[in-house]
């Protein structure tokens, strides 16, 4: 926990680094307006002080006071855009990081995470830090200067209210320092009744069939008012705390400012007040005082709220991936022939559920086809996923071609892999789009090539409008093999060197296995064919077979 905690804290003064340059000219734009607010609080000092002795208005002060104020009115407006404009960038910043290290980690994250966790990191947490980048930071920059700024022009008037002004200002540091040790935890356990609440909802919806076949659409609902109840409960905690650091704020102001009135008051009644204008400008200077560290108390609740979401942020596994690839060598490999060749391979996902892989070694030469057979849980799919770049082995070597497949440069070895898993993701759009997918740049005649090779073109031609038909999110109008047809065709498109085949005729029936196969074979056709597969249908596939057992090899070079 505690390693946790300062791996989080070293994020963020990362995170504040950054955006203290964007930031400056928040913060410079605040200390400006402070010193036209101590303009300003002078011309009302001294037009009260004409008013109260001498029975006069002065014009010029007025004057002068309303050109101040319009002003300062001005720079506080291009100050608030400034700071939108530096919490949007670093947001925007923040988010393509994210997204870098999640594509970087691929589906292999989802072994660990729930998707709506997922979802949640890009969206709220990162949303979560606007208050950060936008606030905090310019107000930690302002906390300091911006009252030793007007301590100054008070030590100038009176140096016993300057001094009695920061003694004052001290103590909202450490009212804030106990308020927020419960506010951040308070901000932790909110985000993680959020995440809850999230994951719950996304997998309710995905299973909506389900329960209401089971006639449980009643209890499901009442446990999401739950944890909805239990998000509101945590958010109003956070909100409570937050309340009580302003209420501390506003003592110390009342101390200050009752202190110094009881101070000036005495000195008038006894006579010893010969400038009743410095005692005005001192006063009035004291709400001026703690306006950057009431905006640093508000901003302080950002930060806390930030902590909460940066560990999730810190703990994506891919940002350790993300950042080691910079000191490792890079190349690329020849795409027109790939072999492929694991040394001594081992992997744990889970040291409980012991190694994923345990020392595989094998080697499939270029233009072959190698198939991978064992029952489920053998480490099939992990092969694919380590080849895929995914993964990185624990131990030994991964090899295409000779180099090591950790040293190639991942957009080198996109292009030269190609990849068709159990149920292909198709989204949302044309058919046309899904298959253009793999390659945008192609042309329509590419992918009508590509529609005939895979043997979509029959199923296509029958549709209102050919390849231009919608289909919806998930492949949602389209069966099992016509997806997976439509998987092949992308194939066919990417033209790689490189084809994984992780289960493709699982959930088909024979008729449509046999169908797809053929597609497959057509489509290995002077490729390197990594096929893992426990059908028996696959096993005819052809090329050698090796067998996999607890990620072991229990058989090779056997004819498939």
């Amino acid at each position: 926990m505690n390693e946790a905690k300062q791996a989080t804290k070293t994020w963020l003064r990362r995170q504040t680094a950054l955006a203290r340059r964007s930031a400056a000219p928040v913060a410079f734009m605040g200390l400006l307006g402070i010193t036209l607010a101590i303009g300003q609080t002078a011309c009302a000092a001294a037009a009260l002080e004409s008013a109260l002795v001498r029975r006069a208005a002065r014009l010029d002060v007025l004057l002068t006071f309303s050109a101040l104020a319009c002003l300062r009115a001005g720079l506080a407006i291009l100050a608030d855009r400034a700071a939108v404009t530096a919490g949007s960038a670093s947001r925007r910043r923040l988010r393509d990081e994210v997204m870098r290290a999640l594509l970087a980690a691929g589906p292999s994250l989802l072994h660990r995470r729930h998707s709506a966790e997922l979802a949640s990191i890009c969206i709220d947490r990162v949303e979560a830090l606007d208050g950060f980048f936008a606030r905090w930071v310019p107000a930690s920059l302002l906390a300091v200067s911006g009252p030793a700024l007007i301590a100054v022009a008070v030590l100038v008037a009176d140096p016993l209210a300057s001094l009695a002004l920061v003694a004052s200002g001290l103590l909202v540091p450490m009212a804030m320092a106990l308020a927020g040790v419960g506010a951040g935890l308070a901000s932790r356990r909110q985000f993680a009744a959020l995440t809850r609440l999230q994951a719950r909802f996304l997998d309710r919806v995905r299973g909506i069939s389900t329960i209401v076949l089971a006639g449980r659409a009643e209890d499901e609902a009442r446990a999401l008012a739950a944890a909805s109840a239990e998000l509101r409960v945590r958010t109003m905690r956070v909100l409570r705390i937050a309340f009580l650091s302003s209420t501390a704020l506003d003592c110390a102001m009342a101390v200050a400012l009752v202190g110094l009135a009881l101070h000036y008051g005495h000195a008038l009644l006894d006579g010893r007040m010969t400038r009743p204008g410095r005692a005005l400008f001192v006063l009035l200077l004291v709400p001026e005082f703690f306006a950057p560290l009431r905006s640093f108390a508000a901003a302080y609740q950002d930060r806390l709220h930030a902590e909460g979401a940066a560990e999730a942020l810190v703990g994506l596994p891919a940002g350790a991936i993300a950042e080691a690839l910079p000191a490792l060598p890079v190349r690329t490999v020849e795409a027109r022939g790939v072999t492929v060749g694991f040394e001594n391979v081992r992997l744990t996902w889970d040291a409980a559920r012991g190694p994923a892989l345990d020392g595989l070694s094998f080697r499939a030469p270029a233009g072959e086809t190698l198939v991978i057979a064992g029952p489920s849980g053998a480490g099939k799919s992990t092969v694919l996923e380590i080849l895929l770049g995914f993964v990185r082995p624990d131990e030994g070597r991964v090899t295409l071609n000779g180099a090591d497949i950790v040293t190639i440069v991942p957009q080198a070895l996109m292009r030269m892999t190609a990849w068709i898993g159990q149920r292909p993701v198709l989204f949302a759009g044309t058919l046309r789009e899904n298959i253009r997918f793999a390659c945008p740049e192609a042309t329509d005649e590419d992918i009508e090539q590509a529609t005939r090779a895979a043997r979509l073109d029959g199923f296509a031609a029958a549709l209102p409008n050919g390849l231009d038909t919608m289909v919806g999110e998930g492949g949602y109008g389209l069966s099992g093999g016509q997806a997976q047809r439509v998987a092949i065709a992308r194939a066919f498109l990417k033209n790689a060197p490189l084809l994984l085949l992780d289960e493709p005729t699982a959930h088909l029936d024979p008729a449509t296995e046999a169908e797809v196969l053929d597609s497959l074979r057509r489509l290995a056709l002077g490729r390197t064919v990594i096929l893992a597969s426990h059908s028996a249908a696959a096993h005819d596939f052809g090329g050698r077979r090796i067998d996999l057992r607890a990620g072991r090899l229990a058989a090779a070079d056997r004819a498939a």
